[in-house]
């Protein structure tokens, strides 16, 4: 599992830097350098429960806020996500964000909920 979470630690480095190009970097680049931080800790056999639960629950409550986006997409029919951002289709934007929540708020839950034999 170290190897696994060690890959993820890098994973989210490199979706940190990938936002640096984003119209809002600051949130999102600190939010998955937060994550990387914790697949780090777990990989080194740190479980600091302050700290991953409370990233957990930061993107858990985030995630909601974004999922009216969400909702709308599936209401429209699942209009193509996968095309070119335009601003007169924020949906697209929206429900990528949504996503990526959704990845970063399951990877968190599943650093946050203690398993048997890792730690006492």
């Amino acid at each position: 599992m170290k190897i696994l979470y060690l890959i993820l630690s890098i994973v989210f480095v490199v979706f940190a830097g990938l936002q640096l190009n984003d119209p809002d970097p600051i949130h999102w680049t600190l939010g998955y350098l937060a994550i990387a931080i914790s697949c780090a800790l777990v990989a080194f056999g740190k479980y600091p429960k302050w700290w991953l639960w409370g990233v957990t629950v930061v993107f858990g409550v985030w995630m909601l806020t974004a999922s009216p986006a969400f909702f709308r997409w599936v209401q429209g029919g699942y209009p193509n996500i996968a095309g070119r951002m335009e601003d007169s289709r924020p949906i697209i934007e929206e429900t990528r964000e949504f996503l990526g929540l959704v990845i970063a708020f399951v990877v968190m839950l599943a650093l946050a909920l203690p398993k048997r034999g890792e730690r006492s």
